[in-house]
């Protein structure tokens, strides 16, 4: 099921007649850039979604709402309608958006730093030093196909632990 696709104009009238704001991005996205006033729910601990006259969801780029818009469907009780273009149209139309600069990038964008990081590390060691430094890249590569598949991420993990996260995971 497809839910209808809005604008930021629209869906700021319908914010402004009742209507729910739910962000459905991870709660370290959500700390470090939302529309105010919305609400964090993330799609995959997305429970029932009622008491208001209609729900309007968004994402950062409208990806995720509209790959997910059967769930969000029925996650919803009301009318529901999915912004078209997520937090970074809202901010391209001009509307306000509260920021959080101190807060950690998110683990994703981390993961591909510190993986990317790790990749060309190895290469460049594997080409200057010694070839066995290529190990670094395969199991860099390996690490990756593996969240891939399963959904479980090992650096995701790891670096969530560290101080600078610590923060965004309270």
């Amino acid at each position: 099921m497809t839910l209808p696709v809005i604008s930021p104009v629209e869906a700021r009238k319908m914010v402004a007649g009742g209507a729910r704001l739910i962000d459905i991005r991870s709660p370290d996205e959500f700390a470090r850039a939302r529309i105010p006033g919305s609400e964090n729910r993330p799609v995959d601990a997305m429970g029932r979604v009622g008491d208001a006259p209609a729900v309007v969801y968004h994402c950062r780029s409208g990806m995720r709402t509209a790959a997910n818009a059967e769930r969000l469907a029925a996650a919803s009780e009301c009318p529901a309608y999915l912004l078209e273009g997520g937090l970074d149209a809202w901010r391209a139309a001009g509307l306000p958006v509260a920021e959080d600069r101190k807060a950690p990038i998110e683990i994703m964008r981390q993961v591909q730093i510190a993986a990317g990081s790790l990749v060309v590390l190895g290469i460049a060691l594997g080409l200057m030093v010694q070839p066995a430094f290529l190990g670094l890249s395969a199991f860099v590569g390996a690490g990756l196909v593996f969240a891939g598949t399963t959904g479980w991420c090992g650096m995701a993990k790891l670096l969530a632990a560290l101080p600078w996260n610590r923060r965004a995971a309270a």
